[in-house]
């Protein structure tokens, strides 16, 4: 497990080649991934697809306030649409979010976990099972365990996983959990995580 993320050409880590990215965080979890995306610069090509934990009764206002503030397209993610690179998905409010096995999104209203829909899980095992080792798995702050269980999923599969520091996240429940069922590749800061976001994109062009 590296902690550190050096960022420089001199001293590059090694790190595979990725076809997506997907991330999940809780509360804390809008900062936390303003931080970690700002570096990523217009042409970005790979995928994003987010899970974070919001009140389903409300349209969410994710996809608007990110994409005002990034560089990449962003929005929220449709049922059976076609994952299209370079593009942030948001999961909707209320509808747990999948990667099939033909790259596509689709929406399932199965029970809860850790009291939440959509789920990190349901994400992170979905896109293990679609991307297998060319996927990268991230994810931050939160007070609750979702996310541990498919983090390790992404791990199993031989996928890159990277844990935000429990000791500089707002709420460490959730990348706490993550550590006591796996170690991962990367125990960052959000800003070593936003610099190897962009490490993996020049990796994978």
């Amino acid at each position: 497990m590296r902690t550190a993320f050096p960022g420089t050409d001199s001293d590059p880590p090694a790190l595979p080649r990725v076809n997506a990215i997907v991330v999940g965080a809780s509360a804390g979890g809008v900062e936390a991934l303003l931080k970690i995306f700002r570096p990523l610069r217009r042409g970005f090509t790979l995928p994003i697809i987010v899970v974070l934990h919001v009140p389903d009764e409300r349209r969410s206002l994710l996809a608007e306030v990110f994409g005002s503030n990034l560089a990449i397209p962003v929005k929220e993610a449709d049922d059976k649409e076609v994952i299209t690179p370079g593009t942030l998905y948001f999961a909707a409010p209320g509808y747990h979010l999948s990667v099939e096995e033909d790259l596509t999104l689709s929406f399932s209203q199965e029970e809860r976990v850790y009291h939440s829909r959509p789920s990190v899980d349901i994400l992170f095992e979905s896109a293990a099972d679609a991307y297998e080792a060319r996927l990268a798995g991230v994810l931050l702050t939160g007070a609750n365990n979702d996310g541990a269980r498919g983090i390790a999923r992404i791990r199993e599969y031989g996928g890159l996983t990277v844990v935000q520091d429990p000791a500089q996240a707002l709420a460490r429940a959730m990348p706490e959990a993550a550590l006591a069922l796996h170690t991962p590749d990367f125990l960052l800061s959000l800003a070593d995580i936003g610099q190897l976001l962009v490490e993996l994109e020049r990796i994978a062009c």
